[in-house]
C-alpha cells in the first residue's frame, strides 16, 4: 500500500493574497505533493492549506511552506479573530494510507527540530506527537497565543520544546510553530441567527466536550468552583472529541460556533450538527446553515445524508451523488457559499482526473456516443462492454423498483426492506459499470501484447507469457460480469413478486438485460478462453461461464412467469 499522509497547516495570513500565493507556491513547487485545498479567511486573518504525498515530500513541503511563512508574515503586526501563536500557526500531519499515526508523531518531531535547528523559528509538538501529556492539547501550547510568548519562553516549564530560553529576534517576527500528528479532524463553522459573540459562546459550551466552569449559585456570574486541587471544576458538554467556541464575523455578519470534530467516529458530523441546533434552539437561536473549512472525508457526507434519508424514511440505494446532495441540503453547507463536493471532499480532490478519464472512458460517455462508438470500425468496446452496460441496466431496473416501492404511498411500514434491497442493487451497479471500461482495457491489454517484439528467443518467450496472461485476463473480466450480473436475478425476482405492481413490467426488462448481459459475457469468456495454451484454466473458465448461463436462462424464464402472471392473470 502507497505510504500517504496529508497536512493541513494553518498560516497567519487571510488577506493578502500576495502573501498567500507565496506560500503555496512554496509547498507546491517543492514538488511530490499535491495541493488540494487552500481556505483564506478574513475575519480570522488566517489561510488553511491541505496538501498530501508521500511522507517524505509533504515534511520537505511543510518546512518550506513555514520558511515562506516565516519571510513574509510578520506577527507584530497581525490581529484576527482566531486565536494564534506564529506565522504558520499549527502544523499537524495526518496518516491517510499505509502508515500509522505513531510514525506521523516521528514524522513531525523530526520535522519540529529541523523548524527550529535551520529556521530559529520556536515550536511546540502536540497532540500524538507531544513529549508532554498536557501538550496533547493544542489549547494548552497555544495559551496566551503570540502576546504571552515572551513570558512563556523564559519559563522552563511553558518553553517551547525546539527553541531559545529567551523571545528572540526570530521568535519576535514569525512567533511560535505548533507541530503536531493527529487523525483526521472536521473544522466546522455552525451559523447562527444572531449576531451575539456572547450567545454562540454559550452554545459552544454546552455542545463542547470540555464545556463549561461549574459556578456558584449564578451560572453567568457565580464564583467559579474550584476542587480540593485549586483546579476548576468544569460541567462537560454533550459532545465528545469536539473542541468549539463562539464567534462574530463580520465578513458574513453573524455568529458562529466554530468547532473542530477530533474523533469523526465519535461525534459523526450530523451528530454535531443536530446537537447544536437543539443547543441553539434552547436558548431561542437557529442554526442557519454550516460551513466547512478545509476539507472532509466522504464518509463524513454519506453517514449524514444516509442519516437523514432514513430520518425521512426514504430509500438509501440511491446514487453516491444524491446521498452526498441531501447532507449539503439537510445541513446548509451552501448557506454562505456555493459547496462543491469536488472542491470539498479529500477523495474527490485526490483523484487524478486525466487517470480517471481515462479509466471512465465509456461510463462517461453519453448514451448517443456509446453507440456510436461501438458502431465504429475499432473492435473495443464491442460485446463484452456492452454485455458489461446491459447488466448494469438490469440492475438498475430492480433497484428502480426497489425505489418506487419504498416511496409508494400505504407502504411505508416496508420503506426500510425496499431500501435495503435499493442499495444492494446500487452496489451491482457499480461493479457492473467499472467492467463496462474494464472490458474494453483488457482487450487492449491483448493487443498490447501482441506488439511487443519477437526477435530474440527471450523476447518471444516474454511476448508468448504475455499473450497468455492477457487472453487470461480477457477471459476472467467477462466472467466476472456474469457473475455480478447473476446477483442482480434475486433483487429482479423479490421486485416482480413483492414491488410496486405498476413497476412490474420493469422488473421483467430487467431479467431480461441481465439474461442478455450473462449470455453476452459467455461467449466472451469462451471466446478468449479458446486462446489460452494452459486447456486446464481454459476448461475451469469455460465451465463456470456454462454453470451461469443455464442459471441466467432459468432466472430469466421463472421471473418473466411472474411477471407476465401479474400483467394478465387471464393468460
Amino acid at each position: 500500500m502507497e505510504r500517504i499522509i496529508e497536512c493541513v497547516p494553518n498560516f497567519s495570513e487571510g488577506r493578502d493574497r500576495e502573501k498567500i500565493d507565496a506560500i503555496v507556491e512554496a509547498i507546491r513547487n517543492s514538488g511530490g505533493v499535491k495541493v488540494l485545498d487552500v481556505d483564506p479567511g478574513e475575519a480570522t486573518n488566517r489561510t488553511v492549506v491541505t496538501f498530501v504525498g508521500s511522507p517524505e515530500a509533504v515534511t520537505e513541503a511543510a518546512f518550506r511552506g513555514v520558511k515562506k511563512a516565516g519571510e513574509v508574515i510578520d506577527m507584530r503586526t497581525h490581529h484576527g479573530a482566531h486565536p494564534r501563536s506564529g506565522a504558520t500557526d499549527v502544523l499537524p500531519l495526518i496518516p491517510v494510507s499505509g502508515i500509522t499515526l505513531e510514525e506521523c508523531a516521528a514524522l513531525a518531531r523530526e520535522l519540529a527540530e529541523r523548524i527550529y535547528r535551520e529556521l530559529e523559528i520556536p515550536c511546540y509538538c502536540y497532540e500524538a506527537a507531544a513529549y508532554k501529556p498536557e501538550r496533547k492539547n493544542l489549547a494548552v501550547c497555544r495559551a496566551g497565543e503570540y502576546e504571552a510568548l515572551p513570558e512563556k519562553m523564559a519559563d522552563p516549564c511553558k518553553a517551547p520544546d525546539f527553541g531559545p530560553g529567551h523571545f528572540t529576534g526570530k521568535a519576535a517576527v514569525s512567533g511560535a510553530t505548533n507541530v503536531g500528528a493527529r487523525n483526521f479532524l472536521i473544522a466546522v463553522n455552525f451559523n447562527l441567527n444572531t449576531t451575539s459573540t456572547r450567545r454562540a459562546n454559550a452554545v459552544a459550551f454546552d455542545v463542547r466536550e470540555k464545556g463549561r466552569p461549574k459556578r456558584e449559585g449564578n451560572p453567568i456570574t457565580g464564583k467559579i468552583v474550584k476542587d480540593g486541587n485549586g483546579r476548576t471544576v468544569m460541567i462537560p458538554g454533550t459532545l465528545k472529541g469536539c473542541k468549539a467556541i463562539g464567534w462574530y464575523i463580520d465578513e458574513y455578519g453573524i455568529a458562529q460556533v466554530s468547532m473542530n470534530i477530533t474523533d469523526i467516529d465519535a461525534t459523526p458530523l450530523h451528530v454535531a450538527f443536530d446537537e447544536v441546533c437543539r443547543a441553539a434552539a434552547a436558548r431561542g437561536l437557529r442554526v442557519t446553515g454550516t460551513e466547512i473549512v478545509g476539507l472532509i472525508p466522504k464518509r463524513s457526507l454519506i453517514e449524514a445524508g444516509r442519516y437523514y434519508l432514513e430520518k425521512q424514511q426514504r430509500s438509501v440505494g440511491i446514487a453516491e451523488e444524491e446521498i452526498i446532495r441531501m447532507a449539503v441540503m439537510s445541513m446548509g453547507l451552501d448557506d454562505l457559499k456555493p459547496f462543491n463536493p469536488k472542491e470539498k471532499v479529500i477523495e474527490y480532490m485526490m483523484e487524478d482526473e486525466k487517470e480517471l478519464a481515462a479509466k471512465e472512458r465509456l461510463v462517461r460517455m453519453t448514451c448517443r456516443e456509446f453507440a456510436h462508438e461501438t458502431a465504429s470500425e475499432s473492435p473495443a468496446p464491442g460485446g463484452g462492454s456492452v454485455s458489461a452496460y446491459m447488466g448494469a441496466l438490469g440492475a438498475a431496473l430492480g433497484t428502480m423498483v426497489a425505489n418506487l416501492s419504498s416511496h409508494k404511498p400505504g407502504w411505508d411500514s416496508r420503506w426500510k426492506e425496499f431500501s435495503d434491497e435499493a442499495e444492494k442493487g446500487q452496489s451491482i451497479l457499480r461493479e457492473l459499470l467499472a467492467l463496462t471500461d474494464e472490458d474494453t482495457a483488457a482487450f487492449d491489454g491483448i493487443m498490447a501484447a501482441f506488439g511487443l517484439p519477437k526477435g530474440t528467443e527471450e523476447e518471444a518467450a516474454k511476448r508468448a507469457e504475455a499473450i497468455e496472461n492477457a487472453t487470461e485476463y480477457a477471459a476472467q473480466v467477462p466472467l466476472k460480469t456474469m457473475r455480478a450480473a447473476s446477483r442482480a436475478f434475486p433483487l429482479l425476482r423479490k421486485m416482480a413478486l413483492e414491488g410496486n405492481p405498476n413497476s412490474v413490467s420493469d422488473a421483467g426488462v430487467g431479467a431480461l438485460a441481465t439474461r442478455g448481459a450473462i449470455l453476452g459475457a459467455g461467449l466472451n469468456v469462451k471466446i478468449n478462453a479458446a486462446g489460452l495454451k494452459d486447456r486446464a484454466k481454459a476448461d475451469k473458465l469455460t465451465g463456470e461461464a456454462s454453470g451461469l448461463i443455464r442459471l441466467a436462462i432459468k432466472e430469466e424464464e421463472e421471473i418473466l412467469a411472474i411477471v407476465n402472471a401479474k400483467i394478465d392473470p387471464q393468460a
